[in-house]
């Protein structure tokens, strides 16, 4: 038996499902059993977290928690079982566009009036709603790359190519402080929040977990490798104007300069990126596989829908001026905030 991973501490279970996945994980308990996974809501709290566990054993794993597990039969079947639902409802609910070339046309037009929650954190987002946004994004950004990495061994050709520079990119070209998971750490540095791998897991809800899940679960299958093309394109098509009038936002409410770095770095880096995307790593792997441009198509508006998700709970939450965390962030001194 290999040592146990000292990673970040398991989460709080939030259901039949996910308590079962920690005890077995722990080797206290058995897997949950099949009937608790067709009962339970695809998009609900519970499957949602019994996933992300079994998906962060091939991340970073947990304290306690013995890396054997990564490739562990029964909890492989588990995390198979817990994904078709997931899958299903994707496919179910996700309106698919005809082609790539509508999908990417619908996500490249930006909206006169902007409704979404970059626009609303721009023009009239409060510090706490950015550190509430910075704490869930975090789950993502702490680890930004690592799950379209998973895409490389399975292109060819010019989308391999153009994959690879595009993430050696996200990976800060080689330095270490430009890595865009280390630009990340020193945005929640300034906006006062725990930089500790994995720390708002358990505050996340369930339509934050979706937003990595999906990531994962397309970049752990090579049978969905159009998919996370798809989703990769999406990121990088909406992420220059969005990430604009973050920076905007995080310059109105001086969250200092790393919050406003972070962002910047985004405009530039992903307005290249789009195009490099769009051109070399689809236009590469539809020239070589053309038979997977509807899942290239289903990887960006499966995207977009996990994205509403995610928006529509934030700013449900926001209107109505409460936390959109399960568990509200500590209030902290307001000088930590670069606030004059």
């Amino acid at each position: 038996m290999a040592h146990e991973c000292e990673g970040p501490r398991l989460p709080s279970a939030r259901g039949p499902i996910s308590a079962a996945v920690e005890e077995y994980l722990l080797g206290t308990g058995p897997l949950p059993g099949p009937e608790h996974i067709a009962d339970a809501p695809a998009y609900g709290d519970d499957l949602q977290l019994a996933l992300y566990l079994c998906y962060e054993l091939h991340y970073r794993g947990f304290a306690g928690v013995s890396p054997d597990r990564e490739w562990d039969p029964d909890l492989l079947r588990t995390r198979a079982a817990l994904e078709r639902p997931f899958l299903s409802a994707l496919r179910t609910d996700t309106k698919v566009h005809d082609s790539v070339e509508d999908a990417l046309g619908d996500i490249l037009v930006e909206p006169v009036d902007g409704t979404g929650v970059t626009h609303y954190l721009r023009d009239e987002g409060e510090l706490w709603q950015l550190r509430e946004y910075a704490a869930q994004r975090s789950l993502y950004h702490l680890k930004e790359a690592d799950p379209h990495a998973w895409v490389l061994p399975r292109l060819t050709g010019r989308a391999k190519a153009a994959m690879a520079a595009v993430e050696f990119d996200e990976y800060g070209g080689g330095r270490a402080d430009r890595v865009h998971a280390r630009l990340f750490a020193d945005l929640m540095e300034d906006l006062g929040l725990d930089t500790t791998y994995g720390r708002y897991l358990d505050a996340a809800p369930a339509e934050a977990l979706a937003t990595v899940n999906l990531m994962s679960l397309f970049g752990l299958h090579r049978a969905l490798r159009g998919a996370l093309v798809g989703h990769f394109a999406a990121v990088e098509v909406t992420s220059s104007p969005g990430s604009r009038r973050l920076a905007e936002a995080m310059r109105r409410t001086g969250a200092g300069p790393a919050a406003e770095h972070f962002y910047d770095e985004h405009v530039e880096a992903d307005a290249v990126h789009e195009q490099v995307v769009r051109n070399d790593v689809i236009g590469g792997l539809l020239a070589d596989e053309p038979h997977l441009a509807p899942d290239v198509a289903f990887g960006i508006d499966a995207t977009g829908h996990v994205e509403d998700r995610f928006a529509a709970r934030l700013l449900s939450d926001w209107h109505a001026a409460r936390s959109s965390l399960r568990t509200p962030l500590a209030a902290e001194s307001p000088e930590i905030f670069h606030i004059s």
